[in-house]
């Protein structure tokens, strides 16, 4: 199992991480300061790094030099408020693997994170399948029946969450926090939009309502 070190002061942020992570199976660890970080990284326990820039005691890009000044390739992804082109270049430049902004979707980040990871974990899922539809999470294709379906980011995340939990009735909350990310309006009605959209493509049948509880994949039988 893979060992995450998550090094983020914002505790709702670093809740949301640590918690995605270890539903989507790798272990992790969180902390608040750069220096706790910088150690912990340097014990060699951990796989990859996710590295917030604006921390309390020094910022993540000293973190960062100091990492790679020590020859520690752990790899680093950023994940940081800060969305110039100047921070970005310089994250980059300065040794990271990989910089995203906030607010950010987990499914992109897990996406980035088994990337940089280079090997997949011993069986991991790379097709998705739940009757007659399949995800390819490697080229981002899906299928139904005997064709070929385009999905566009959002609605390819919705399904693969979809058939992540097969049988499991996920709640609009649950889909907002997994597919558009930490910070979601949960008043907002865009689960309900989205699963129109597969409706729309994958079938009428495909995404069952669930009254006042959500929403589940229908079962291949049905």
């Amino acid at each position: 199992m893979s060992q995450i070190l998550v090094v983020e002061d914002e505790t709702r942020i670093s809740s949301f991480v640590s918690k995605g992570l270890r539903a989507a199976g790798f272990a992790s660890t969180a902390v608040t300061t750069g220096r706790e970080g910088y150690d912990l990284a340097q014990t060699g326990d951990y796989d990859l790094m996710i590295l917030d820039l604006g921390l309390p005691d020094q910022d993540g890009f000293t973190v960062l030099r100091r990492l790679r000044s020590a020859r520690n390739t752990i790899p680093v992804v950023i994940l940081t408020a800060r969305s110039s082109v100047t921070d970005t270049v310089a994250g980059l430049e300065g040794g990271a693997d990989d910089y995203m902004v906030k607010p950010f979707r987990f499914e992109e980040l897990l996406a980035r994170i088994r990337l940089r990871l280079r090997t997949e974990p011993a069986g991991e899922v790379t097709v998705l399948s739940h009757g007659s539809l399949s995800l390819d999470l490697r080229t981002r294709r899906a299928r139904t029946e005997d064709r070929e379906v385009d999905l566009s980011a959002r609605e390819f995340a919705l399904a693969e969450t979809f058939l992540r939990n097969p049988g499991q009735v996920l709640s609009r909350e649950q889909l907002l926090s997994r597919v558009w990310g930490y910070d979601f309006d949960p008043g907002s009605n865009v689960v309900d939009v989205y699963v129109r959209y597969l409706r729309n493509k994958l079938g009428p049948e495909r995404v069952v309502t669930v009254r006042g509880m959500g929403y589940r994949l229908a079962d291949p039988a049905a």
